[in-house]
């Protein structure tokens, strides 16, 4: 067989290894994970401690006046003794009126610090901790809804003492009739994967909605513009500890009606992510964190890496379809899958999509959001610890 010509056979790199790693990514690590799982059993489920630890739940919240009050009645109601929790919420310098609500529910318990300049939800995070006395700090976004025995369910995880934080699992919950239907798929894979990576050592980041961390492994000077929530596990294998996935401690995330409002989300996620990941590269040594450092490369880099590679990418193919018949063929389902993500993108949020348009509405904007991403971490340094936080209904 007569070798492809230098150009032709790097242009089929350009185009073949950013598949190859997404199909990594998404296919053969999960598939590598369960075989790993099936090799080291199930884990034993956690029991009860003898006595409840005393925790403290921040609620980081800014302008949520319409949802606070819901949100703090199902926080009293969770199913852990009051007089072993303590519940702050932490006001971004609120303007809606949401710090009267809170001040309303003094009586119950729940305390109110308030931040007199917006600085961001980590600024927020850091300047909560003197005013904890949890042995563990659980953190719950102000739309997160917790399952009653969710709380008992997170907290068992930390009977186990290689255990330094502890993930909810995530509950995509919305309207059956909204378009965004691609992301709830997305999330139950998600927490699929974090279980079995839970199975075999430790997930590599935690629900940013739904987590606990031990008090000691928590950093009140955590940079302001990176993502606590990722940075939580690798904080906690720093210092010798695992992250698990809790398989009972479900809670709803209410997703957004339709991608274009979920889209600035994506966005603002995945540029934080690898702003985290840069600033905590040493995690990459594999001679040094072993199995984390596989799962990282595995669950974050192999995921994020080929996003600047699309362009280049759909370049090199163009270039190929001129040329050969397969090449063709790609390019053509490529545009194919495109046209219908930016018609799932743009489908009306009261209305639901045709399965396959939702499918290829979510990927299209994942890959977007993903270049863009990329694109602002890499000019942005550090960037803004402020954003609008996403409105759900």
């Amino acid at each position: 067989m007569t070798p492809l010509p230098t150009i032709d056979t790097a242009a089929t790199a350009i185009v073949v290894l950013p598949l190859v790693c997404l199909c990594y990514a998404y296919i053969g690590y999960p598939l590598l994970l369960k075989g790993l799982s099936l090799l080291h059993g199930r884990r034993p489920r956690a029991e009860d401690p003898q006595t409840w630890p005393f925790i403290t739940i921040t609620v980081p919240a800014y302008n949520e006046v319409r949802t606070i009050a819901t949100t703090l009645e199902r926080l009293l109601a969770l199913d852990y003794p009051a007089e072993r929790r303590q519940i702050i919420v932490i006001s971004d310098a609120s303007t809606d009126g949401m710090d009267d609500v809170v001040l309303r529910f003094a009586e119950c318990g729940i305390e109110l610090l308030r931040q007199t300049v917006r600085q961001g939800k980590s600024a927020a995070e850091n300047a909560v901790y003197p005013h904890t006395r949890g042995e563990i700090i659980v953190n719950i976004d102000a739309t997160t809804i917790v399952w009653p025995a969710s709380l008992k369910a997170l907290i068992r995880e930390f009977t186990d003492p290689t255990v330094g934080v502890a993930s909810g699992r995530d509950v995509s919950v919305g309207s059956a009739d909204e378009s965004n239907q691609g992301e709830s798929g997305y999330v139950g894979y998600e927490m699929w994967v974090r279980r079995l990576e839970t199975q075999v050592y430790s997930i590599v980041g935690a629900s940013g909605c739904f987590y606990g961390i031990r008090r000691h492994l928590y950093d009140p000077a955590f940079p302001l513009t990176l993502s606590r929530d990722f940075a939580s596990a690798i904080l906690a294998r720093e210092a010798g500890y695992r992250a698990v996935s809790a398989e009972d401690a479900a809670c709803g995330v209410l997703r957004t009606a339709d991608l274009s409002s979920e889209f600035p989300r994506k966005v603002r996620t995945m540029k934080r992510g690898l702003q985290t990941l840069w600033y905590k590269r040493a995690l990459l040594n594999p001679l040094l964190y072993g199995y984390f450092t596989f799962f990282l490369w595995s669950h974050k880099v192999a995921r994020w890496a080929p996003y600047p590679l699309l362009i280049p990418s759909g370049v090199a193919l163009i270039f190929l379809a001129t040329r050969y018949g397969e090449a063709a063929a790609l390019l053509a389902v490529s545009l194919i899958v495109l046209g219908l993500g930016i018609w799932g993108m743009r489908w009306p949020a009261t209305s639901r999509p045709p399965k396959l348009v939702a499918i290829a509405g979510y990927a299209v904007a994942a890959n977007v959001a993903g270049l863009l991403a990329w694109s602002q971490a890499v000019r942005s340094g550090r960037g803004s610890a402020i954003w609008e936080p996403t409105r759900r209904t």
